[in-house]
């Protein structure tokens, strides 16, 4: 997260402790969570992490006092388990379950209170008052909202907490089946934004490798972000890829992939003991904490290519490559194969985009010409 956003995640913070009157000599996790959960249902991105940061350089230098660990209680215990649980259990990616956790947290919360928990008093009414007090927040927001109540209801009847399948009372959000069509650059575009990047900085290399590595091999942000410096076999020319639910694969290094990144490791990387592959340019010399980073570095190359896209994320590298593989004549399962898909149906969005295929499908309109 940029120093900007920071300071003004802090400013918002100083501002909420003057209205209540309260000192820096009191600030700690506590008061933290307390200001986060200042708007109920609403996250504040990236607050957390500066926050928790500002109580450790004040505690450092004195302002605040040090306290030792307090014992978690009965509730935090659960939650730790059921963390465990989709980690381990499930295989659930880390960004993920901190969503399923947030919500659980929640759901607890608005039923039990700060009391004690009587999963046997949960009842199908509480599920859908708290899902319809929520449903607020946008198609995308409540899908993840009703998959990680459902999730946390699978939990505890799995627990034996629960005795009635209550997640089959969480109503579902209405998004059809290959209803959308993805999002993708037309022909050519990728080729101008590689043409328009800087290559001869630190940064610069870097960014280019992570855009090659988007746009050929079709990554997703978080894979990049994860690639770690023994991931890559320059012998064989190959590179491990560790994708969603901790699953590995590996896929052939192109040559242009595999010299941006030789350039970026040998004359770009900084020397420091991380060995995430893309490291940040500023210290603490580490990997990118969150995968909205290399989003922020395409949508930096679409501005500096002049490209207008309607998304300017990641991901429509990947919906690109897709794109064009089809229109290349690749098979649907080709394309599976290279993106990593678990079902053939994720791929078979792509197949609305291959207009050469679907004209044979449409019938002729009554009375036109033949």
């Amino acid at each position: 997260m940029s120093a900007p956003i920071q300071l003004y995640a802090i400013a918002r913070f100083s501002k909420w402790l003057q209205a209540r009157q309260l000192g820096l000599h009191q600030v700690d996790e506590d008061m933290v969570a307390r200001f986060l959960k200042r708007d109920p249902g609403i996250v504040h991105g990236g607050e957390c992490a500066a926050l928790l940061r500002l109580l450790a350089m004040l505690r450092a230098v004195g302002v605040t006092d040090v306290q030792t660990p307090q014992p978690r209680n009965s509730r935090q215990r659960f939650l730790d388990e059921y963390q465990r649980h989709l980690l381990h259990g499930r295989g659930l990616a880390e960004a993920t379950t901190l969503y399923y956790i947030q919500f659980a947290e929640q759901f607890l919360s608005d039923r039990f209170g700060q009391g004690d928990l009587n999963f046997a008093e949960l009842r199908a009414t509480d599920v859908t008052r708290f899902i319809q007090d929520r449903a607020r927040l946008g198609k995308e927001r409540n899908k993840l909202l009703v998959t990680a109540v459902r999730s946390f209801l699978r939990y505890l009847r799995y627990r034996g907490e629960i005795d009635v399948d209550l997640a089959g009372c969480v109503p579902a959000v209405a998004m059809w089946s290959l209803s959308t069509v993805p999002k993708f650059l037309p022909p050519g575009t990728v080729q101008r934004i590689l043409a328009h990047c800087e290559r001869k900085s630190s940064q610069g290399k870097r960014n280019y490798a992570v855009l090659l590595l988007l746009a050929r091999l079709g990554l997703r942000a978080c894979e990049a972000v994860a690639l770690n410096l023994n991931d890559i076999d320059w012998e064989t020319g190959r590179i491990s890829i560790r994708g969603k639910g901790g699953r590995c694969a590996q896929l052939p290094l192109p040559i242009d992939v595999g010299e941006a990144l030789a350039s970026y490791v040998r004359s770009g990387r900084p020397s420091c003991s991380c060995r995430r592959v893309f490291v940040r340019r500023r210290a603490p010399l580490r990997g990118f904490a969150k995968s909205s980073s290399l989003s922020s570095i395409v949508k930096r190359a679409l501005i500096r290519a002049g490209v207008h896209s309607a998304r300017k994320g990641a991901h429509v590298l990947r919906h690109t490559l897709a794109t064009d593989l089809l229109r290349q004549g690749a098979s649907l399962d080709d394309i599976g194969e290279l993106l990593r898909h678990q079902s053939p149906n994720t791929t078979a969005i792509y197949a609305k985009v291959d207009l050469t295929a679907l004209r044979t499908l449409a019938l002729p309109r009554p009375g036109g010409a033949q």
